[in-house]
């Protein structure tokens, strides 16, 4: 997970170079700003919703961050306990989604919109309340949240008393101080606030004025070539083996095909989303081998920057068994192959999007093993 790094890196800079100026932290003191924003439950949200709680937690987070998921069950941990004390905790998704990149979605299923704030929630089972502000940024903008996760913790006058980290590490065997917790405590017990800021650390805020990063990204892509090329009996087999440590998804597929190209943009966004970490898509068409223009004006269409075959001949039925003998139907049939072929997930069919990404992550070699646990435990 070498971008998660990247991301954490880029936090610091933005803090040290321009975060602050340009979008500067609400300072200590200062009074909680307004907000009334859409939240998963369907429900607009107002600060005066928790005008009776003796203390306010607001949570600046995300969903495509890995450190930010690391961070969910702790903030569900803290609602839960907190509810019963009358501390009100409030979670806001404040990164604008057109100003990530596809290829910053590395370590996540989904990317920061609303409706995959809602995803994200059901498959994980999070009851906090969970906003949106996406969309216009004015409430992120008047916290100032440098990385996700940011806390920000108010009294029962709702002036700021802390703002900051969680804790000190986002691997949970290595917390030592709860920070957060330290501030609420002291505020419940009406003493000061023992350390009222700490550093953040996780993927920087997504602004926008950071869209452009993704138009940029998007002409790059497009610069790409496509191409696509024959691919016989014997390369089926060595392809199916997927010697070495690779991640390989196998996707067949024909122009003909309905259901095989209603999915192939999503498939091209999957290969986008972990080829930094060196996940693999090989698309095969099952056209014959004559409607190669065909099969390439689709792959065009599509933008396919994976690796294109095509079957180099009529004989369907041999080059299907040549790459697996049991596969005897239709397309789309789609495999995904761990080191030396190991079969990590297969669908004849459709491809459940959301299962096959999180079979990847959970796959996949990372820094820490946390971040694979992650997407082996709903």
């Amino acid at each position: 997970m070498r971008k998660l790094f990247t991301f954490a890196l880029t936090s610091l800079m933005s803090l040290a170079l321009h975060g602050q100026a340009s979008h500067p932290i609400l300072a200590l003191g200062s009074p909680a700003p307004n907000f009334a924003l859409p939240g998963v439950d369907g429900k607009i949200h107002k600060l005066s919703d928790y005008a009776s709680s003796p203390v306010l937690v607001v949570v600046f987070t995300c969903n495509h961050c890995p450190i930010a998921q690391m961070y969910e069950r702790r903030i569900e941990q803290l609602y839960e306990e907190g509810s019963k004390r009358g501390v009100a905790v409030v979670a806001i998704q404040g990164n604008d989604p057109k100003a990530t990149t596809t290829e910053e979605l590395d370590s996540s299923d989904i990317g920061d919109t609303l409706d995959e704030m809602k995803t994200r929630v059901q498959y994980k089972h999070l009851h906090y309340p969970y906003l949106y502000d996406g969309a216009t940024q004015s409430v992120t903008r008047a916290y100032g949240p440098q990385a996700t996760p940011h806390v920000f913790i108010f009294d029962k006058e709702r002036h700021l008393r802390y703002e900051g980290r969680m804790d000190n590490s986002y691997r949970i065997e290595m917390v030592k101080t709860q920070d957060a917790r330290y501030a609420i405590e002291a505020l419940l017990a009406n003493k000061p606030v023992p350390v009222t800021h700490t550093g953040v650390f996780g993927c920087s805020t997504k602004w926008q004025d950071k869209e452009p990063l993704r138009t940029a990204y998007e002409q790059k892509l497009e610069a790409q070539p496509v191409t696509v090329e024959p691919i016989d009996a014997q390369g089926l087999k060595k392809l199916r083996a997927n010697a070495g440590d690779n991640y390989t998804l196998v996707s067949f597929w024909a122009t003909w095909c309905g259901s095989c190209v209603a999915e192939f943009s999503d498939l091209q966004d999957t290969f986008r989303m972990y080829t930094d970490r060196g996940f693999k898509l090989v698309t095969v068409s099952a056209n014959m081998p004559d409607e190669k223009p065909g099969v390439l004006r689709l792959l065009q269409q599509k933008h396919a920057t994976s690796r294109n075959l095509l079957f180099a001949s009529d004989d369907t039925a041999a080059l299907q068994a040549a790459f697996d003998p049991k596969w005897q139907s239709a397309v789309p049939y789609t495999v995904l192959l761990g080191p030396n072929g190991k079969v990590l997930y297969s669908s004849l069919g459709s491809v459940d999007m959301l299962e096959l990404r999180r079979k990847i992550l959970a796959a996949m070699p990372s820094d820490y093993s946390g971040f694979n646990e992650y997407w082996k435990n709903p």
